[in-house]
């Protein structure tokens, strides 16, 4: 990833240009932001292939909302709604796939129907049998910081030092993983944005996280950001909509494309791509005047 020197402060800017954009499909009734919308397969498999003709770099499927407050969903139901998606989206393009769950048989399933990445929110904490079956199937794998559960994660989450909680987490999942025969090169970590974090007046969790992104770079190979269309954005918004929080999430995708994300995690992919492309041009054209 193309490092330059920020004359603002800052002592690393990153080139927008080399960041991935994984576009988010849910076949849930149920999920925050598109709940029902993509729940019958065929139209899921149109979104993905849409996303894919937008510019996706990974498509990212779930069967089951990890919202908070969401119950579980039994794995039976979980295959049921992802395979057919994942079967026929590999079958019609070439970008990479991505399993959003934390159960090891359905990553099995999914892997075997297609994907090549595991997007575990639990970080191989929910499933003991996980490490083994993403580790046997060369795939990559996707850590992410969690506080509970989907459940209860917003509860009353606390913390004595964030920042470092998380990426000493996050430290101790990539050792479980490499010790379970996974390689470095192939595990992935997100902080874990609206996932057992507050937003209250005195912590704002979420914008402290996006403030120290550079803090959990060299964790894992990627890092990986996902912050579009949550709840905090709309609570700094003044209340908006899951559906109205485009542009401010733009704005969380564009700080993190400058201060270390190499994966952005996004519902909205084509205005994501616009954003990168015109993010690349201005730091190239600063580049080019010896200003960074």
């Amino acid at each position: 990833m193309d490092v330059a020197k920020s004359p603002y402060g800052n002592p690393e800017l990153f080139n927008p240009a080399s960041v991935q954009v994984m576009g988010v499909i849910n076949t849930t009734p149920d999920s925050f932001s598109d709940g029902g919308l993509f729940f019958d397969s065929i139209r899921a498999v149109e979104q993905g292939l849409k996303l894919a003709e937008e510019g996706a770099d990974i498509l990212d499927i779930g069967g089951e909302s990890t919202r908070p407050g969401a119950e579980p969903v039994d794995e039976t139901e979980e295959i049921r709604r992802v395979i057919p998606v994942i079967t026929a989206l590999a079958e019609n393009t070439s970008i990479p796939i991505s399993i959003d769950t934390y159960k090891s048989n359905v990553a099995k399933e999914a892997v075997s129907a297609g994907a090549s990445i595991v997007n575990d929110i639990s970080a191989m904490t929910f499933d003991p049998d996980m490490a083994r079956i993403v580790a046997e199937s060369g795939c990559d794998l996707i850590l992410m910081h969690i506080l509970g559960t989907p459940r209860d994660m917003q509860r009353n989450p606390v913390y004595d030092n964030l920042l470092e909680e998380i990426a000493t987490y996050l430290r101790g999942r990539v050792d479980f993983a490499l010790k379970s025969g996974i390689s470095q090169d192939k595990i992935w970590v997100d902080p874990g944005i609206g996932f057992g974090k507050r937003q209250t007046e005195e912590h704002r969790d979420n914008f402290e996280i996006l403030a120290h992104l550079p803090h959990f770079r060299g964790i894992g190979s990627k890092l990986v950001v996902g912050t579009s269309r949550k709840s905090f954005i709309g609570k700094a918004l003044g209340g908006v909509s899951a559906d109205a929080r485009l542009y401010g999430g733009l704005g969380t995708f564009a700080w993190s494309a400058l201060f270390g994300a190499d994966v952005l995690r996004v519902h909205d992919v084509a205005p994501t791509i616009e954003m990168l492309k015109l993010m690349s041009e201005i730091y190239s054209s600063f580049r080019k005047e010896g200003r960074l």
